[in-house]
């Protein structure tokens, strides 16, 4: 009976663990000419770049960090490429993206070109290029768009 509850506390030491390190993740710089990581503000014409914003009847399920167009994008953290994700249904100069996965979590960058699909990048390697936003929507403030798989708010790693 005693080992089964030393079993018991040391599983839920583990469990407990675990969660705490994937809240103590980090991004790394995600784009160059940006190492802070620095967050998209608002802009008159296409709203603000914050977790939660509006779009219209929608929310922003993501957050806008900001990159220029053709700007190299870089691995945040150690990861592993998982595919790709389309931010649209319809095609345009910026439908394409990443489907990502390290540290404990799952996430997304959109309107990234990545190099390859598949495989993994250490931290601060080459994703991609970040795609021709101004093509798209002339005027925004030029971004990549990280999105939690779950679609919780990715601010906390910021």
């Amino acid at each position: 009976m005693r080992l089964y509850i030393l079993f018991s506390f040391m599983l839920l030491a583990v469990i407990c663990s675990s969660r705490v390190e994937a809240s103590q993740v980090t991004f790394g710089p995600l784009c160059s000419g940006n190492p802070s990581n620095r967050k998209r503000g608002c802009d008159k014409k296409y709203g603000c770049g914050n977790y939660g914003a509006g779009r219209g009847n929608r929310k922003h399920m993501g957050l806008d960090i900001v990159c220029a167009d053709g700007a190299t994008v870089y691995a945040p953290f150690d990861v592993k490429l998982n595919g790709k994700a389309a931010p649209y249904i319809k095609n345009n100069a910026i439908n394409d993206g990443i489907n990502l996965s390290g540290e404990g979590l799952c996430f997304k960058l959109f309107y990234v070109k990545p190099d390859r699909y598949t495989g993994t990048l250490k931290k601060g390697q080459k994703i991609g290029s970040l795609l021709p936003m101004q093509k798209v929507y002339p005027g925004i403030t030029s971004h990549v768009h990280v999105q939690m798989c779950d679609k919780s708010d990715p601010t906390k790693y910021f």
